[in-house]
């Protein structure tokens, strides 16, 4: 069984490579390398699957997975410059991959080690990440 639930966060960031000339950083990320950043606004469901709980009828309580999602993630990204504000994207360009990678660390802490996480993230209507920790 699977249980999932949908947060948003807007953010700003910057796509470059530190030791890269503004030249390839442009080639490379295009204009989501600007040297004075860009924001989105994040789509992010986080999905969790497991057995459910014969005690409760729960995989898990979705109050819980809320608390969870806003503690480790929408609190600390929602807001804020990645590349500057967020310790974790320290020496990692944040893309939508890594973004999607650092909030499953996150949260991955937090859930119970018998289910699995997944982490959905929409960067924009048309570009989509998945991650499961592997």
């Amino acid at each position: 069984m699977k249980v999932g639930r949908r947060e948003t966060f807007n953010s700003a960031h910057r796509l470059y490579k530190e030791g890269w000339s503004d030249a390839k950083n442009l080639e490379v990320f295009g204009k989501c390398s600007n040297p004075n950043y860009h924001g989105h606004n994040y789509v992010m469901e986080t999905w969790v699957e497991g057995p459910v709980n014969p005690d409760t009828g729960y995989v898990i309580d979705l109050k819980i997975l809320k608390q969870i999602i806003r503690t480790e993630v929408t609190d600390k990204f929602d807001h804020r410059n990645l590349n500057l504000d967020i310790p974790e994207f320290e020496g990692i360009n944040p893309t939508a991959e890594n973004i999607a990678k650092v909030a499953w660390e996150l949260m991955s802490k937090k859930i119970p080690a018998h289910l699995k996480l997944t982490i959905r993230l929409w960067e924009t209507e048309n570009n989509i990440v998945e991650y499961s920790g592997n």
